[in-house]
C-alpha cells in the first residue's frame, strides 16, 4: 500500500511539474509576443521553467524508475489537459484582428 502510496504522489507532482511547464509556456507565449524584448521572455521563460521542472524530477521522482515513470506520466497528462483548456481560451473570432497586421 505504501508503494501505491508513493507512485500516487509522484504522478501527482508529474502533474504538478506538467501543469507548471506547459501553463507557463502558454503564459510567456500571450505575453512575450505583446512584449518590446520577445527573446528575452522566451529564454528566461524556458531557462526558469526548465530548471524548476528539472530540479522537481531530480528531488521528487528521482531515487526510482516507476516513480519517475509515475511523474512522466503526469507530466504527459499535464500537457494534454493544459492544451485542452488553453485550445477553449484561445479560439479566435472571426471578427477580431491583431492590430500589428494588414488586413
Amino acid at each position: 500500500m505504501s508503494e501505491l502510496l508513493s507512485l500516487a504522489a509522484a504522478l501527482i507532482a508529474g502533474i504538478m511539474l506538467g501543469a507548471f511547464f506547459f501553463g507557463g509556456l502558454w503564459w510567456t507565449v500571450r505575453k512575450g509576443m505583446a512584449s518590446e524584448r520577445v527573446a528575452l521572455w522566451f529564454i528566461g521563460s524556458m531557462l526558469l521553467r526548465t530548471g524548476v521542472v528539472l530540479l522537481g524530477f531530480y528531488f521528487v521522482l528521482g531515487d526510482d524508475w516507476r516513480r519517475l515513470v509515475a511523474g512522466l506520466l503526469g507530466f504527459v497528462a499535464a500537457r494534454l489537459i493544459v492544451m485542452r483548456l488553453t485550445r477553449s481560451a484561445a479560439k479566435p473570432t472571426p471578427f477580431a484582428q491583431d492590430a500589428r497586421h494588414a488586413p
